[in-house]
């Protein structure tokens, strides 16, 4: 239980996370949650209603029903919809018009983690000071003196037409009178939630659809598949000979794509061919993309001759939608696959960032081998290093101080040492013109991360 004497950080850059059945994602945490969330959220909205859906891990089922208990014991009411990709959360809330959406998921870490992030009511992630407000409400004494009684009491409903919404939405931003008839396509699912949603799309436009990693049983979600895996869905693209491969992570808010060669065009690809597409048609507003500092360089320089301007974030795609927002931008996204049309939604969106690139291929009539061709992308390296607990890398001399003496070494190029948001490590990039360099580099920094931060 919350000891509510004693605040901690509960939220990170997406959400809460955490091992499944240990704190902080414990069904008791999940209670308390819930009970602040109703409370918090109920204030700023008043229409009563939350939602919730989840991906495909084992211990959805026990975070669920504890926050739905949480959220009904403080007079609100649950609307379920199941296993939906986040995005899908993202719409929903938006089409059902709910004070807020809640996703279960660990987005693309192992099955034994999960988390807990929310959609405010008209689907954009919730911002920090919202956040602050539900953990300031856990650990006061407030909700203790306002708990309804008899009919004051929340109910839960079960809504079973959400993926169907959810599927028509995405169909529906892919381009009138065009179909993908004659096109071959593998999708790996990563066993996560858009094991049904992404292939019935592709299959409902015409394409021939070879799914992979589409049978979930709650513990092989992401596990040597998906995003961060695509090994399978290459292998696949090669044997099946299909025309394009498609990989969202476990719950789906990413993409990544690989050619007929079997050849992966990551986020950056991603983000390069549809801003030129976009800014073809007129469509790119401000002929600016919103980026992070993962980027790689050789996409910022490709865009640049293009007249395309690149403005960098933390990394994070709420972070980016912020940045979108700001300056009335309508593509941005990040180099691992979150892709965000604010045309159509406002989170990353793996099954609409697939469709955008199919309809550039269909109207362009050309191979996502020969679109991302021309797209340079420098080497570049990423070491993750495990550690207790990430911390600031200014509160550590001896590793600021081989990180500025590596960029001496470096000279061209770029470093990037920072805590991971959603995960105890520590994340090493560097990027250079030659990569036995940077490989060194890297190494030798996460040497002193791993010697200093125990």
């Amino acid at each position: 239980m919350v000891d509510r004497k004693k605040r901690v950080k509960l939220f990170g850059t997406d959400g809460i996370r955490g091992k499944a059945n240990h704190y902080p994602m414990t069904g008791e945490i999940a209670f308390e949650v819930g009970r602040a969330a109703a409370y918090v959220l109920g204030k700023i909205n008043g229409r009563n209603k939350i939602l919730i859906g989840k991906d495909t891990r084992l211990s959805g089922y026990m975070l669920e029903s504890a926050l739905t208990s949480g959220i009904c014991s403080m007079g609100m009411n649950v609307v379920l919809v199941g296993p939906m990709p986040t995005p899908g959360i993202a719409f929903v809330t938006r089409s059902l018009r709910v004070d807020a959406g809640v996703v279960i998921s660990a987005s693309h870490n192992p099955y034994d983690d999960n988390g807990i992030k929310f959609f405010s009511s008209d689907g954009f992630k919730l911002p920090d000071r919202t956040e602050n407000d539900i953990e300031q409400a856990m650990f006061t004494e407030a909700l203790e003196k306002i708990r309804p009684e008899g009919a004051g009491i929340g109910k839960a409903l079960r809504v079973d037409d959400a993926s169907g919404r959810y599927i028509e939405y995405v169909k529906s931003t892919f381009p009138k009178g065009r179909t993908l008839d004659g096109m071959k396509v593998v999708i790996d699912c990563s066993n996560g939630s858009a094991y049904k949603i992404t292939p019935s799309v592709l299959n409902e436009l015409g394409a021939d659809v070879i799914a992979i990693n589409s049978k979930p049983d709650g513990i092989n979600i992401n596990a040597n598949c998906g995003a961060t895996h695509p090994e399978a869905m290459q292998k696949a693209v090669l044997e099946y000979k299909a025309d394009v491969g498609i990989a969202h992570d476990g719950d789906a808010d990413r993409t990544i794509i690989c050619d007929e060669r079997g050849e992966i065009a990551d986020g950056d690809k991603i983000m390069a061919i549809c801003a030129l597409d976009m800014k073809k048609e007129g469509a790119l507003k401000g002929n600016t993309v919103v980026a992070t500092v993962m980027s790689n360089i050789g996409f910022e320089l490709f865009l640049k001759k293009s007249g395309i301007k690149v403005i960098r974030t933390k990394v994070g795609d709420r972070y980016v939608v912020e940045e979108m927002m700001k300056r009335g931008c309508n593509l941005g996204g990040e180099q691992s696959g979150h892709i965000i049309f604010l045309d159509h939604n406002t989170t990353g969106d793996g099954p609409i960032t697939a469709l955008q690139v199919l309809s550039i291929m269909c109207r362009r009539e050309k191979s996502l081998s020969d679109l991302v061709s021309s797209i340079p992308i420098y080497p570049q390296i990423l070491v993750n290093v495990h550690v207790l607990k990430p911390m600031e890398i200014d509160a550590f001399p001896k590793i600021k101080n081989a990180i500025n003496k590596a960029g001496k070494n470096l000279k061209s190029g770029r470093i990037l040492v920072r805590p991971s948001g959603t995960e105890p490590k520590v994340r090493v990039m560097v990027e250079g013109d030659n990569m036995n360099k940077i490989t060194t580099i890297a190494e030798e920094i996460a040497e002193v991360i791993k010697s200093n931060m125990k």
